[in-house]
C-alpha cells in the first residue's frame, strides 16, 4: 500500500469516527450510555486519580459514615456523562468547556447507573452547544447538571 493510500484510509477512518458536527445538532437531541459500577471500577478510579478517600475504599471506615457502607466516587459517576459527550452526543471531537454538576445521591456498586445528555442550546455562530445532563439509577437521579461544549463544523472538514 502507498503512503497516499494509506493517507486516504486514514481520513476516511477519521470521518467514519467523528461525531455530530454543530450544524447537526438540535434542541432536544438526547443520547445515553448505562452501565454497572463495580468495585474494581472504584478502585481502579481511586488509583488513577489518587483519591483515596476511606469512604470510597474501606468498609469498616464507611459503614460509619451517613452512608452506612462504601460508595463510588462522584467523579466517578459524573465521569459517565463525559462518555456520553464524548462518543454519541455529540460525539468524537467535542470538547467540554464547562460542566455543572450537583451529587443528589450516592453510588454503590452493583448499581446500573445511565447517564443522559440533552441539547437545550445551540450557537453554530460560535460552535457551542449547551447540553443538560443527568446520571440515574432507575428512577433515582443521583447527579445532574449542565455542560457547555465547542463542536466542530462540517466547514473545517469540507473537502
Amino acid at each position: 500500500m502507498t503512503d497516499s493510500q494509506t493517507i486516504i484510509q486514514e481520513t476516511d477512518l477519521f470521518k467514519e469516527m467523528h461525531g455530530h458536527f454543530i450544524e447537526d445538532l438540535e434542541i432536544g437531541m438526547s443520547d445515553f450510555y448505562s452501565r454497572t459500577v463495580t468495585e474494581a471500577d472504584i478502585v481502579l478510579f481511586a488509583g488513577i486519580t489518587g483519591d483515596l478517600n476511606p469512604v470510597h475504599l474501606n468498609h469498616e471506615f464507611a459503614k460509619q459514615t451517613q452512608f452506612s457502607g462504601t460508595i463510588a466516587h462522584g467523579m466517578l459517576t459524573a465521569s459517565l456523562i463525559s462518555t456520553v459527550v464524548g462518543t454519541k452526543l455529540p460525539g468524537p471531537g467535542a470538547i467540554y468547556m464547562a460542566q455543572n454538576t450537583r451529587f443528589t445521591a450516592p453510588v454503590r456498586a452493583g448499581d446500573t447507573i445511565t447517564a443522559v445528555a440533552t441539547v437545550t442550546d445551540v450557537n453554530v455562530e460560535k460552535r457551542r452547544c449547551a447540553l443538560d445532563t443527568i446520571c440515574v439509577r432507575g428512577d433515582e437521579v443521583v447527579v445532574k447538571g449542565d455542560a457547555l461544549l465547542l463542536v466542530p463544523t462540517r466547514k473545517a472538514f469540507a473537502g
